[in-house]
């Protein structure tokens, strides 16, 4: 068992060192080839940028045009709205000229009727103190009736009896 531990303890240290011996060495390049590479990259890099300001510039043409496209579609739609705002506005202001048509109509039939119903009450309020000076009248001819009764019978005495 002795044999076992001291073996672990000199084999583990070796296998987990092992991954500090994977590291592979790079080759030599020389500073002539990195100029190089770096050059192709600059060119690679000034040749996208070429690209890239080719499709931009495509993309600003694409876009001022269709900018143009929208001023135009809004330059109609703008002329479509002053036309129903035209249109719109004629119907308002034959609305508005039927509304006081009938507003006015309106309010001189209720002064016709208001007219008559005030003569009918003032023809009312006539006849019926008319006919309260008729019934005082006639209250006090019945007086009168009453009273001219009891005179005759005062004086004239009944004809059968005499």
């Amino acid at each position: 068992m002795k044999k076992i531990i001291i073996l672990l303890f000199i084999l583990v240290p070796l296998f987990a060192n092992a991954t500090a011996f994977a590291i592979e060495t790079a080759s030599r390049i020389s500073d002539r080839e990195i100029i190089e590479g770096l050059t192709t990259i600059r060119g690679d890099i000034n040749e996208l940028r070429a690209n890239i300001r080719g499709e931009v510039n495509e993309l600003r043409a694409t876009i001022h045009s269709d900018v143009t496209e929208l001023r135009t579609e809004i330059k109609r739609l703008d002329e479509g709205q002053k036309a129903l705002e035209k249109r719109f506005d004629g119907r308002f202001d034959v609305l508005q000229w039927m509304l006081g048509l009938f507003i006015t109509v309106a309010i001189s039939l209720m002064g016709i009727m208001g007219r008559i119903l005030w003569s009918h009450q003032k023809k009312l309020t006539q006849i019926e103190t008319f006919l309260e000076a008729q019934k005082e009248e006639i209250a006090f001819i019945k007086i009168l009736i009453v009273k001219l009764q009891s005179f005759i019978e005062k004086f004239f005495p009944p004809k059968g009896v005499l």
